[in-house]
């Protein structure tokens, strides 16, 4: 791979956004500097102006470009999941199965490792999410598919192979002893679709569980006699995902949380169905028909089921109806879900030494493209 050198644009650095040019050399960042200070042959890469940040990482992607990956746990289903999601600035996701047989989640996995090997751009592992979950919390996951973690389960989430696997869990569902075998066995695990009460959370915590999924939906809630899951969140240096869609929490209730605790134990997360980047407006979930309308995706009963959620439209609101610094969001987007991950020693920023993942946004923070290891979007 030739060297590049991206020129005549705003960098968003740990510093902040500022006038400069990156050089990137067999898919890595080499330098930075500011405009004409790198001295270099490279091929220039003319950003026109406009601003380069990280490119988004989003650990919750159910699906994309009219694909669904419980539907179809494939390598082909990844691809074009993440083909979706990479035009609109992600450049690292995590397919997501939600709740399933042992045998589907196994399938999922498998797909996941042969997708690594395969170079899939952008996938970084999987995200399994139940089916060791809580009734009370069901949310549109199917509790037929519910059960505790035995060792059955054990052995398929353990099974060998390359990439991240995040598992979300209600801890009720699976005992300390069984979170800290999994965290042991180099597994990421979440709370999620849970009623645990504030002491099984925080023993939960004190286990291993480092993440929350969808921070105040489908968990038992903070109140005034019991702090439940939220408040052992938000008392916690867990990652804690939201979904910035204005439709799955209040704004409002966002911006109390994120006045409670450091930015940097926030990340976005799309939770995104099949419609994202695809053209469909109803799809089938396990039997359920799906209907997508005013931004979001419902089933008959009017619960929401997932997002119609992009990651750069994630990053506008964060701006728009959380009042945030784009620096903020952007590293919420990226360098803190890297971080959760245990991959920001390889991406997740602009810094020497770290993967050239990039999305270049215009001042509408719209996405006009991205690159992954250095390479420009087909």
């Amino acid at each position: 791979m030739t060297e590049q050198l991206f020129t005549n644009g705003r960098i968003m650095t740990d510093a902040g956004l500022g006038d400069g040019e990156v050089l990137v050399e067999g898919g890595r960042i080499v330098a930075i500097g500011r405009p004409g200070e790198i001295d270099s042959t490279a091929a220039r890469v003319d950003l026109g102006g406009n601003m380069l940040l990280p490119g988004f990482i989003d650990t919750q992607v159910n699906g994309g470009g009219d694909a669904l990956f419980n539907a179809d746990p494939s390598v082909a289903t990844i691809a074009r999941i993440g083909a979706a999601h990479r035009r609109t600035g992600t450049t690292g996701f995590l397919p997501t199965l939600i709740s399933d047989d042992l045998s589907i989640v196994a399938e999922a996995l498998t797909a996941m490792r042969a997708a690594i090997a395969a170079g899939v751009p952008g996938v970084l592992g999987a995200h399994i999410e139940g089916p060791f979950l809580s009734d009370e919390r069901s949310g549109i996951h199917d509790a037929d598919h519910f059960r505790r973690l035995d060792a059955a389960g054990f052995d398929v989430l353990t099974a060998p192979g390359a990439g991240r696997v995040l598992v979300t869990l209600a801890p009720e569902m699976a005992g300390t002893a069984a979170i800290g075998a999994l965290v042991t066995a180099g597994l990421t695990l979440a709370a999620g679709h849970t009623n645990a009460t504030f002491a099984e959370m925080e023993a939960a915590l004190s286990a291993g569980v480092t993440g929350i999924t969808h921070l105040f939906n489908a968990m038992s809630p903070m109140t005034s006699r019991a702090p439940g899951v939220v408040g052992a969140a938000l008392l916690s240096g867990a990652y804690c995902g939201i979904i910035v869609d204005g439709k799955h929490v209040h704004p409002a209730v966002l911006k109390v949380a994120l006045r409670s605790r450091p930015l940097d134990r926030f990340m976005l997360v799309t939770d995104a169905m099949p419609c994202v980047g695809g053209n469909r407006v109803a799809f089938d979930l396990q039997g359920k028909t799906i209907e997508v309308r005013d931004g979001a995706c419902f089933d008959a009963e009017g619960r929401l089921a997932g997002s119609d959620l992009d990651m750069a439209t994630a990053v506008r609101n964060c701006v728009d109806l959380l009042g945030l610094d784009l620096r903020d969001a952007s590293r919420m987007a990226s360098a803190n879900p890297a971080a959760f991950l245990g991959l920001d020693e390889d991406t997740g920023r602009i810094a020497p030494g770290l993967r050239a993942d990039f999305v270049l946004l215009d001042d509408g923070l719209n996405v006009l493209e991205t690159w992954i290891g250095g390479v420009a979007n087909a």
